[in-house]
């Protein structure tokens, strides 16, 4: 059998409200079997019908949520028991019955699995969202006098066990403890947006999901919303894998997503803040949620502080929170993607300027250790920029909430994990005396650095050959001190400027993407500070290396021969 999972139509398919399942299921009767069982279960917590009788999946659940439950069963072949669609996803809005579908699609495979003793596993990622699954499943149960006999509940554990079949659906919220060891043939794993903020989830999903090896029937289905922050770590990475298979960037006919998100045009166009549009990313517009009252949610968050709408926005209507989105962001941030360069690294910015410098900044040991590369382009004067980071690993244990963001980013090349801070000053300062042996530093403002707590940093420079600025006999200077929070404001506006007008670029970095998103702007009086928007989490340290960097751009430096003065220097300083 021949078939693509691609849907490279999708926007148009979203807008006109159509299915964003782009084939019929394999094996057609295996999916209507399965479609029967799942289209009679009952749900208990919506008003009873005219006949007393509660209304049905199938009374409730859209065609093209149908299509997806079809597409998952019928993949099962009949005469082998091989299922040819293994890994899906669904990432659809808040309201919109997920918790609901959840507990249906899983019921469904219990009661017409074929394998006795079987293991089914909601896996959640917190008991609250683990009792969301089993409640509704739950009450399916007991609402079929037909079903109560068939399955037997156990409230206590959260379990239903098939009496025939000893088959067992087991509903656990996600911790090393729980997940390991598990056989379960069939996992819908809820809320894969809460995993991405966990340490080492892909590590527990990988264990949880290890008995698919084992069971030629098995599936996992991620049902999800969007996250309220950036997506991150196992989160991410599933969200761009199934973007990429339905674009037909990667041929994966046994992986399937369907998502209900904003084409990208209505996402600049801020389209999706028009009430007419909800119906995009919320299939069952109307009946679980109204598109009055998201208008009416949505018009009080944007009243509000801010925070309320990144959420609003996030669960409701399924937009993605970028750079663009977060709350109190600063103003470079609604520039930084249209101003990423692809192809542009450490090496192709030393191949295309003709003078650099870089800007260093360390926090504590927690923090990142910035290093930022600047520099300016031969012959057209646009500015690069290239920075990377380090960490010692206590990170990972003391910033749990951003561990797996940060394991990421060292899995991009953009973060080096070290065991000592001596380690990150060396290595800081070694590719430091590279970047000047390739002869493109000037000799005044080459290093500019946060003055406290880079004494270590500074001592290895200085024995590398750099020179410390003697304010009092007026002489050296390659390595200076910049001055931190009002300091930096006509750095910070230059910045804003250059970006806005296409004349500063950067390196494509998913790490300086969460940094930028991670910068508040706070004007006091007429000067510009740049705080994190959480203490703590939202590193900055690589942003504020930049900024650094960019502050020795801006005094015009030369290279090599050029040898200014440290009073032309400072003139420069000035006019800048």
């Amino acid at each position: 059998m021949k078939w693509s999972t691609a849907c490279t139509d999708w926007e148009d398919r979203i807008v006109a409200g159509e299915s964003l399942v782009p084939i019929a299921p394999l094996f057609p009767e295996t999916a209507n079997d399965a479609l029967r069982v799942f289209c009679s279960l009952q749900v208990v917590d919506l008003p009873r019908k005219g006949d007393g009788t509660w209304p049905t999946l199938g009374d409730v659940v859209d065609q093209k949520i149908l299509d997806l439950v079809g597409a998952i069963f019928g993949a099962e072949d009949p005469a082998t028991g091989k299922r040819l669609i293994r890994d899906f996803m669904l990432l659809i809005s808040k309201k919109n019955g997920k918790s609901t579908i959840a507990a249906g699609i899983m019921l469904t495979a219990l009661i017409i699995g074929w394998r006795d003793h079987a293991e089914l596993l909601i896996l959640a990622p917190t008991l609250e969202v683990a009792n969301n699954s089993f409640e509704p499943a739950k009450g399916m149960v007991r609402a079929d006098p037909e079903l109560d006999r068939l399955l037997h509940i156990v409230e206590n554990r959260r379990l239903i066990r098939h009496r025939v079949k000893k088959s067992e659906l087991k509903v656990i919220a996600a911790d090393n403890d729980t997940a390991s060891g598990k056989k379960a043939g069939m996992v819908l794993v809820e809320e894969l947006w809460l995993f991405g903020k966990k340490p080492k989830s892909a590590a527990m999903l990988r264990e949880a999901t290890g008995g698919l090896s084992a069971r030629p029937e098995g599936f996992v289905l991620y049902i999800t919303t969007h996250s309220d922050e950036p997506p991150a770590g196992v989160f991410k990475a599933k969200l761009e894998y199934f973007r990429d298979v339905r674009d037909g960037n990667i041929d994966d006919p046994s992986s399937l997503g369907v998502l209900y998100e904003f084409p990208e045009a209505m996402l600049e166009s801020e389209a999706y803040l028009d009430p007419a549009n909800f119906y995009v990313t919320n299939p069952h517009l109307g009946s679980s949620v109204t598109q009055e009252w998201l208008a009416s949610e949505l018009k009080k968050e944007m009243l509000g502080d801010g925070e309320g709408k990144q959420i609003f926005l996030a669960k409701h209507l399924n937009v993605e929170i970028g750079l663009r989105l977060r709350r109190d962001r600063w103003m470079a941030a609604d520039y930084w993607d249209a101003t990423e360069e692809e192809g542009l690294d450490l090496a192709e910015l030393l191949r295309r300027c003709e003078v650099v410098v870089v800007g260093l900044d360390g926090g504590g040991a927690d923090d990142l250790y910035g290093m930022a590369v600047g520099g300016r382009e031969r012959g057209t004067g646009v500015w690069l920029t290239w920075a990377h980071a380090w960490a010692r690993r206590v990170v990972l244990d003391r910033r749990k909430d951003i561990a797996s963001l940060l394991e990421g980013f060292e899995a991009d090349g953009d973060l080096t994990f070290t065991d000592t801070g001596q380690q990150i000053v060396e290595q800081v300062a070694r590719r430091t005396v590279e970047i000047r042996d390739g002869g493109l530093m000037p000799d005044i403002g080459a290093v500019g650095l946060d003055a406290w707590g880079m004494g270590a940093l500074v001592d290895a420079l200085v024995a590398a050959g750099f020179e410390t600025y003697d304010e009092v006999n007026k002489r050296g200077g390659s390595i200076l001190p910049v001055r931190q929070g009002v300091g930096l404001t006509g750095t910070i506006k230059t910045t804003e400027f250059k970006l806005a007008d296409g004349m500063l670029r950067h390196a494509p970095s998913a790490m300086m993407q969460w940094c930028v998103s991670n910068a508040r702007a706070e004007l006091r009086g007429s000067n510009m500070y740049i705080s994190k928007q959480a203490a703590g989490s939202g590193k900055i340290d690589p942003l504020i290396a930049t900024l650094n960097a960019v502050q020795l751009l801006e005094a015009g430096p030369v290279a090599g021969d050029g040898k200014p003065s440290i009073d032309d220097w400072i003139a420069g300083m000035r006019a800048a």
